[in-house]
């Protein structure tokens, strides 16, 4: 059965884009049929796979905002998807647009679950969906954890890591208590870490600490092939193979998706 994995953290610059690439793109060199879902307005991940936003006739705001249009397709789904340079592996690009979708959504009717309805057609069609996330915990966000079976929160070592996820965790828990009682967090992963600091040590102790038995043994390091990859619209994983990142990304894939391969 298709599951869907939210990438949250309503911080930016953890991670949280190059965590849903490289694991959509780990999933599809793997044989498996998979959407990755940009609903972050920056629209990193659309522009990370070389997506060009300017071409696009449709995206995420118009799945969510244009009623009008839905109605008059029998795939709004289907008619926003476009493909990337890794065979296997889907998009639903987003464009600044979507910054607009809050306001667009707050009158709407079951606007929490909006995401979750257009989103209901991939189950049948793809083997894994990954959900990009915004820098918050706006409706943006509670409609990705309303369509996700499975939060992965990516943390980075740096100094004020755990700032805000008691924030982030009641969220969470307010979905699974108000919205989608399935939703589960699969685990934590560390990112940025820099092994010559104490610091990147520290924080990664503390974080384990935190999320007792959540954390995931594969850790992601700093990198610089990791930042070079999304100005050549590819993942890491495609574009240095042999890199430390690619490697741990690799890994972890492997650690969250290994038992359902198995």
């Amino acid at each position: 059965m298709t599951e869907a994995y939210a990438i949250v953290n309503q911080k930016g610059g953890v991670g949280k884009t190059t965590t849903a690439i490289n694991l959509a793109a780990g999933a599809a060199r793997a044989g498996q049929r998979v959407l990755l879902v940009d609903v972050d307005p920056q629209g990193n991940a659309t522009s990370g796979l070389g997506v060009e936003r300017g071409k696009l006739d449709r995206c995420m705001y118009d799945l969510l905002t244009d009623d009008e249009w839905k109605e008059t397709t029998d795939d709004p789904l289907g008619d926003v998807v476009v493909p990337t340079s890794v065979e296997g592996l889907w998009l639903v690009p987003a464009t600044i647009e979507l910054a607009g979708a809050e306001l667009s959504l707050a009158a709407a009717i079951a606007r929490e679950t909006k995401l979750q309805q257009v989103l209901e057609p991939g189950r049948g069609r793809y083997d894994l969906i990954i959900i990009d996330t915004a820098p918050s915990l706006g409706l943006l966000t509670i409609n990705s954890l309303a369509a996700a079976d499975a939060v992965i929160i990516p943390i980075q070592c740096e100094y004020y890591a755990l700032e805000g996820l008691s924030q982030l965790l009641r969220v969470i828990k307010l979905v699974q208590g108000q919205i989608n009682q399935h939703l589960r967090i699969a685990g934590v992963v560390l990112t940025m870490f820099d092994g010559r600091t104490n610091l990147a040590r520290e924080v990664a102790e503390e974080v384990v600490a935190h999320f007792p038995g959540r954390v995931y043994k594969s850790v992601i390091p700093r990198n610089v092939r990791l930042a070079e990859a999304p100005s050549h619209g590819l993942p890491v994983v495609a574009y240095d193979r042999s890199s430390t990142g690619a490697r741990a990304y690799q890994s972890l894939y492997e650690e969250v998706f290994g038992d359902a391969q198995a």
